[in-house]
């Protein structure tokens, strides 16, 4: 294929945002063709982030669970941990997905090339193909979802005992000491899964609090949590120097007084953020922007400021989450089309998939008050559900925030088991403009811990709950 054949759209990246993207535009009847540097489509958060890391962190789960159980009279004994059957079963998780997306790709005529795809011009891209070949693609439209990848600390050597979340993942090893240099949802989850199997753990963080983007209420139970898994929490602690040996790694470190101190790890795990693949595209050969954090920028139909251009997920801005980029990719995919659709979520729900999990959707507390609205803030504590009793996590919280005049609600925030699946309820309730009352009025079922959602929503709404009790003024 060459110049001669014209593509009506090329997708270039084959993640969250990608494949879904190409799949929509396939049903819709158009003629697709997918660019990854993978064989199979899936990207990096099916192949080292989301479903790995998700893999991972049950297996220690079940770890801890074990362990809890002799609370309640079941004795398992100490859990044996076998590493490569581990790394085995995660990878079989894996491969039976991208598996998966590889027959249905076929299914629906999706071409895939497995290669690197750069811009010639505004309607032409040249792919490096995995076996050594080049091809010309000339298309209609084409839509940019080539993701993100770990930030790079550049003070930390190059060395396989400094690892970014992708090594972590690979698991090859359990270190005896690990190191994980920030305190955000990646470095947390991971480094509790690491805690469960064994390695002592050790966060450092440069502010002043871990999980900076969630409201402080929602992480106090992590963080209570965190103190007895890990060895040490150490935060507004700046890391001076990294120096990695043949066996174990040396880090210098200085607090907020100023206080430093040296410290040895057998692994070190930098998880300082991510950044948007944006670099080698050939995006000088168009008329495509790129703002100065370094992502794309994008209309409200995700529209670059090249007509036939589109980009999505991560290079496209913040928040850069899987479940953002697949929504992205059907409004990319509607406008190319012709169909009227435009990008205007109003909540995008962000879940972190620690023990406890924490979940929030729409609005934080911090947010609608650097905004400067009049809220309520109504908050129902686990430990008055039976469900949460039942489960053990009876520190758990769900929180709502309303518009103090309306109760419409602006933001639910949820601390516990299961967060993840309930954050749900909360971002229809604020994507359909419900107020408080609707929640109320809506029977759940019990016992279930959706009903702390309820009567979150009953004490917004009315001024009180069934299980909580406030002293009459």
């Amino acid at each position: 294929m060459g110049d001669t054949e014209v593509r009506e759209l090329v997708v270039i990246g084959g993640g969250p945002g990608g494949y879904p993207a190409a799949f929509y535009a396939a049903d819709l009847g158009m003629d697709v063709t997918l660019v990854d540097l993978e064989a199979t489509p899936g990207g990096a958060c099916l192949y080292r982030g989301c479903i790995p890391s998700k893999a991972l962190l049950h297996a220690a789960a079940v770890i801890r669970e074990a362990r809890a159980a002799e609370a309640y009279g079941i004795a398992f004994g100490a859990p044996a941990l076998n590493v490569e059957r581990l790394r085995s079963w995660k990878q079989s998780v894996v491969t039976q997905l991208t598996e998966g997306l590889r027959q249905l790709a076929q299914a629906r005529k999706v071409r895939v090339i497995q290669g690197r795809a750069r811009f010639a011009d505004a309607a032409t891209l040249t792919v490096a193909k995995a076996d050594g070949s080049e091809e010309r693609l000339r298309f209609k439209a084409a839509i940019l979802a080539t993701g993100a990848q770990p930030q790079r600390l550049p003070l930390a050597p190059d060395s396989p005992r400094v690892m970014d979340s992708t090594g972590a993942l690979a698991l090859e090893d359990i270190p005896a000491r690990l190191l994980v240099i920030g305190g955000g949802y990646i470095g947390l989850e991971l480094g509790q899964a690491y805690a469960a199997f064994g390695s002592k753990v050790s966060v450092v963080e440069m502010l002043p609090a871990l999980m900076a983007g969630a409201d402080p209420d929602l992480v106090l139970p992590l963080a209570a949590r965190l103190k007895e898994q890990f060895e040490e929490i150490m935060l507004e602690t700046r890391v001076l120097a990294i120096e990695a040996g043949d066996l174990q790694v040396t880090v210098r470190l200085a607090d907020q007084a100023g206080q430093e101190r040296t410290e040895t790890y057998d692994r070190v795990l930098v998880s300082v953020g991510r950044r948007p693949n944006t670099h080698d595209l050939g995006l000088e050969h168009t008329r495509v922007q790129l703002d100065e954090k370094g992502f794309v920028v994008v209309d409200e139909q995700r529209r670059t400021a090249e007509p036939a251009i589109f980009a999505i997920g991560d290079i496209a801005g913040q928040p850069m989450l899987a479940h953002k980029a697949t929504y992205e990719g059907k409004v990319a995919v509607e406008a190319i089309a012709g169909r009227k659709s435009v990008y205007a979520p109003r909540a995008i729900p962000a879940v972190v998939f620690t023990q406890p999990e924490i979940a929030w959707t729409g609005l934080t507390e911090r947010e609608a008050g650097a905004q400067g609205l009049a809220i309520t803030v109504s908050k129902f504590s686990w430990s008055a559900s039976g469900r949460a009793a039942t489960l053990g996590g009876s520190d758990g919280l769900t929180k709502l925030i309303t518009e103090k005049e309306s109760g419409r609600v602006l933001g639910v925030g949820l601390t516990g088991p299961g967060a993840g699946e309930l954050i749900a309820e909360g971002t229809l309730a604020i994507e359909m403009g419900a107020v408080a009352e609707d929640l109320a009025q809506t029977v759940h079922a019990h016992p279930t811990l959706s009903e702390t959602v309820m009567e979150a929503a009953e004490q917004a709404a009315a001024g009180y709950a069934t299980h909580v009790f406030k002293r009459p003024v």
